[in-house]
């Protein structure tokens, strides 16, 4: 995703995949500033109320907000990530902890793709794509299951195909799961979209877990 903005969040830590590692812009939320050392990564920007860690004294720019918001952290990272242009946002440790944070982010992913982009949200074995009229090709994961869900009312024409389980421009809701729990029988799995915001939930199986 060389390019593209990485946004380090605040669920349960995870580690980066190499392909976030040529990002062009790094915005810490709040305790992903300390993720964000871990990872022996210095942001561009920190921004956060500071709730849940101390507001760091690094040299970074710094943007502070009050606790009393519309807005999650998270979410301001993304409205200013929008607002510089980039249109391909990584987001990582972004689940984990609380369930209605998790959820929290789910629909930021689909505040991104509402504008515009597309977003990837990364948790510990759990990858998490969100795009809206497109195409998204994903290489082979052995150990992995793919599930595929529409966060619009509605997402018409959908595809699936190199999966086990393919369709071919049919309907998903987002009030009935008939996407999930699916995995790859070719070297890529393609799921295009024709209208509607669709996500794409890669999760790694338990040993002895199969599809």
């Amino acid at each position: 995703m060389e390019g593209s903005c990485l946004i380090i969040s605040g669920g349960d830590y995870s580690e980066l995949p190499d392909s976030l590692l040529r990002v062009r812009y790094v915005i810490a939320c709040d305790r992903g500033w300390q993720y964000a050392q871990k990872m022996n990564i210095e942001p561009d920007l920190i921004v956060g109320d500071f709730d849940s860690a101390p507001q760091p004294d690094s040299g970074v720019p710094i943007e502070r907000f009050p606790t009393r918001k519309d807005d999650t952290d998270t979410m301001l990272a993304v409205r200013h990530a929008l607002d510089l242009g980039y249109r391909e946002i990584a987001v990582c440790c972004a689940f984990g902890g609380r369930l209605d944070h998790t959820f929290s982010n789910i629909q930021t992913g689909a505040f991104i793709a509402a504008h515009g982009g597309r977003a990837l949200l990364i948790g510990k074995d759990t990858e998490t794509y969100i795009f809206s009229c497109g195409q998204l090709i994903l290489p082979r994961k052995d150990g992995w299951s793919l599930s595929v869900f529409a966060l619009s009312d509605t997402c018409e024409e959908v595809t699936i195909t190199g999966t086990k389980y393919t369709c071919e421009k049919v309907a998903l809701t987002n009030a009935f799961p008939l996407g999930v729990s699916n995995t790859w029988e070719s070297d890529t799995a393609n799921i295009s979209v024709g209208h509607g915001i669709l996500m794409v939930m890669c999760s790694r199986l338990k040993k002895g877990e199969h599809i």
